[in-house]
C-alpha cells in the first residue's frame, strides 16, 4: 500500500458495516491519518442513561470487544441488571448487557460533568485502547424519525422494537438543520492534508444521510478538495446487512448498487462496488468512476484488502480532483 504518510483520511460509518471498514483502514493507516466520523442519528435516552449505538459498535469493535455472533454490544457479557430490569416490570426491549451499561454510565457521568459528547468518546477511546481518532458527528442532539404506514416512529422503536416490520414513507433526522459538525469533523474537512473521503459501507438512508444532513456538510463535502468515495452496501440485490434492501424497496428505488450511487447523487466522486456487480458498471453515468473488487468482510484480512482498495483509488484524484 503506497498511502502518502502526508496525506489523510476522513471516514464516515454507521455501525456494524462501516465499522468493518473502519476497522481495516486503521490496520492500513496511522492514527495521524485517519479520522473516523459516526452516525449519531440512532441515539437516545434509555433508563435515563445516553445509548449511542453506532459510535459503540465502532469504539468496540476497534478495541477488539465486539461481540461478534449478535453484531452488537460487548463480547462476554452478561445480562444481570437487565434480568432484574425484567423482574421489576420495566421495558426491555432494547438489550443491554452489564459491560456495555457500565460505557453508557460512565458517559453519562462524564457528560453531566460537563463533557461534550466528542470528550466523553474520547476518553472511552482511550480507556478501551482505542488509537484512531473517532468523532461523533456532532455534539448536538439529531434524531432519526422513520416515517411508516403506522406513524411516525423513532428509529430505535422502529428498528429494535418493531424489528423493522413497518413499511417505510420516509425520514426525518430532527435537528440536523441547526446541529453544527463536532469539532473533529470541521478540522477533518478543513484540513488540506486531507486527501480522501470515505463513505464506509453502511446503510445510506439511517447512517449516512444523518451525517449529510446536518448544517452545511452537504455543500462543504462538495467543495472539499478530497475526492469522496462511497462502498456500496448491496451486492446484487441483497444489502450485507440490515434493512437496506426492505427500505429501498419501500421506497421505490432500483434494488442495486446503481440504486445507491443515485441516491448519493452529484455528491460522489467515486463509487466502489462488489465484482458480482461488475456487469452493472455500463448502467452508472460515467463508469470511469467505479471501482470493482471485493466489498465483503468476512475476515479481517478482506477489511484490510478493501481499504486498500479504497485507498488506491481515492490516488486516481491526487493531487487534482478530477470530478467537480
Amino acid at each position: 500500500m503506497n498511502w502518502p504518510v502526508d496525506k489523510k483520511v476522513l471516514a464516515l460509518c454507521g455501525g456494524v458495516g462501516g465499522a468493518k471498514l473502519a476497522l481495516g483502514l486503521t490496520r492500513v493507516l496511522s492514527p495521524h491519518q485517519l479520522t473516523i466520523v459516526v452516525n449519531t442519528g440512532d441515539d437516545f435516552e434509555h433508563f435515563g442513561l445516553p445509548i449511542c449505538p453506532d459510535l459503540d459498535t465502532v469504539t468496540y469493535t476497534l478495541a477488539g470487544v465486539s461481540n461478534r455472533e449478535l453484531g452488537w454490544g460487548r463480547e462476554n457479557d452478561s445480562w444481570n441488571c437487565l434480568d432484574t430490569l425484567e423482574q421489576l416490570g420495566a421495558e426491555t426491549w432494547f438489550r443491554l448487557g452489564d459491560r456495555d451499561l457500565a460505557i453508557h454510565l460512565a458517559r453519562r457521568a462524564m457528560t453531566d460533568g460537563g463533557d461534550s459528547l466528542s470528550d466523553a468518546t474520547s476518553k472511552i477511546c482511550r480507556k478501551l485502547g482505542v488509537d484512531h481518532p473517532v468523532s461523533p458527528m456532532t455534539d448536538e442532539a439529531v434524531r432519526t424519525r422513520v416515517y411508516t404506514d403506522t406513524g411516525e416512529l423513532s428509529f430505535q422503536h422502529y428498528f429494535v422494537r418493531e424489528q423493522c416490520q413497518p413499511v417505510v414513507r420516509g425520514f426525518h433526522f430532527a435537528g440536523a438543520d441547526e446541529a453544527l459538525p463536532a469539532p473533529a469533523f470541521s478540522r477533518a474537512l478543513e484540513d488540506a492534508a486531507t486527501a480522501a473521503i470515505i463513505i464506509c459501507p453502511s446503510n445510506p438512508f439511517v447512517s449516512i444521510d444523518p451525517l449529510l444532513a446536518l448544517a452545511g456538510i452537504r455543500a462543504r463535502l462538495k467543495a472539499c478538495a478530497a475526492p469522496v468515495l462511497a462502498v456500496s452496501p448491496v451486492i446484487g440485490i441483497s444489502a450485507i446487512k440490515g434493512p437496506t434492501t426492505k427500505m429501498m424497496t419501500e421506497l421505490g428505488m432500483d434494488l442495486s448498487s446503481v440504486g445507491v450511487f443515485r441516491h448519493y447523487g452529484d455528491l460522489l466522486d467515486g463509487f466502489v462496488i462488489d465484482t458480482t456487480d461488475r456487469s452493472l458498471v455500463p448502467e452508472f453515468p460515467d463508469p470511469g468512476r467505479i471501482h470493482c473488487c471485493n466489498t465483503l468482510m468476512n475476515s479481517l484480512e478482506e477489511r484490510v484488502e478493501l481499504a486498500k482498495e479504497c485507498l488506491n483509488f481515492a490516488l486516481q484524484w491526487s493531487p487534482p480532483k478530477a470530478y467537480t
